[in-house]
């Protein structure tokens, strides 16, 4: 792909997580918002492409895409009842949040603007240089140093207790 279509690549996919992003936070109803929330995480995995990061653009399908959100929408559908909606904030709420997501949008925009962000010389972000799948393997599945088995043996542990406890929620209705 040339450098002007990763540019415009980039703006659609950036315009889309922000607009996903304002309407998970604003939208009244929580299934909706997840669903919204599902198209910001499908959009970061074609960042991640578009830096040539093959191996973090199927990690966030799979876990973040695939099971965290499939986990958030199991718990909706099991602790709400038909046609639940969020309550309605306050104006002083609602200023506030405008405040912080302006403030958000400033800092962003002169992080941006100081550094190469797209583009530069570096050939990790140019995709030269990419670790192979072999050597990243190695390390989450290793247990020596820098090494992340027993990270991944805890995250299990804490999905196992969160399934349970959306199977007694289950059950108790």
């Amino acid at each position: 792909m040339g450098a002007t279509a990763e540019i415009i690549v980039f703006y659609i996919l950036a315009a889309v997580i922000t607009v996903s992003s304002i309407l998970a936070v604003t939208s009244r109803k929580m299934l909706r918002a997840a669903t919204f929330l599902l198209v910001v995480l499908l959009c970061t995995a074609g960042l991640y492409l578009l830096l040539n990061y093959h191996f973090l653009a199927v990690v966030q399908l799979s876990v973040y895409a695939g099971g965290i959100l499939i986990l958030f929408i199991f718990a909706i559908l099991l602790t709400s009842s038909k046609g639940d909606r969020s309550e309605s904030h306050d104006r002083r709420r609602r200023i506030a949040a405008f405040a912080a997501a302006l403030a958000g949008a400033v800092i962003t925009i002169v992080a941006t603007a100081k550094h190469k962000v797209l583009y530069g010389d570096n050939a990790t972000i140019l995709g030269d240089n990419e670790i192979p799948m072999k050597q990243i393997g190695h390390a989450l599945i290793g247990d020596g140093k820098y090494e992340y088995l027993l990270s991944f043996e805890a995250l299990s542990i804490l999905l196992l207790a969160c399934i349970i406890g959306g199977i007694l929620i289950a059950r108790k209705r």
